[in-house]
């Protein structure tokens, strides 16, 4: 019997990371993942502009005025995995490349996933993240950090 496999947060934290590859931001590509209490993936996204906006009309500049910047039109990795749901996320568990906002901690919440894995926490410390942590904590809901997978789709 094989020893050298992955645990499952680095398998759906893989698929996670892989989904960020879609997104087309220069800056910040962020994926998500989330799945069921069996195991099952029941949703996948990447940070992006909805569906019909093009992203030659759409701006991904990160400064200047708000509707000239990419945070007026973007939909995070977090709500397009939920909006991509297949099935009732209650007790659900997100894979997340980067520690969700304030924003996606709202529609986190009012989905009912009650878990969240992440890897980055690059905005910890700031306003929106002590926000989101406020709201996560008093929801209920876990989340803990890994710093790293060991995944080589070289040798498959």
């Amino acid at each position: 019997m094989r020893t050298d496999y992955i645990s499952w947060d680095e398998y759906f934290m893989g698929v996670a990371l892989l989904s960020a590859k879609r997104s087309k931001d220069p800056s910040t590509q962020v994926g998500a993942c989330i799945v069921n209490e069996n195991k099952r993936i029941v949703g996948i996204g990447y940070n992006g502009f909805p569906r019909g906006c093009e992203d030659k009309i759409f701006p991904w500049e990160r400064e200047g005025k708000f509707l000239t910047t990419k945070y007026a039109y973007v939909v995070h990795a977090e709500v397009n995995a939920i909006l991509n749901s297949s099935a009732n996320l209650e007790g659900a568990t997100l894979y997340v490349s980067l520690f969700p906002c304030n924003e996606c901690a709202k529609v986190i919440i009012q989905s009912g996933i009650k878990h969240i894995v992440y890897m980055d926490d690059k905005y910890n410390g700031t306003e929106g993240d002590i926000a989101s942590k406020k709201m996560l904590d008093a929801a209920g809901i876990s989340y803990k950090k890994i710093d790293k997978i060991k995944v080589d789709l070289t040798n498959v």
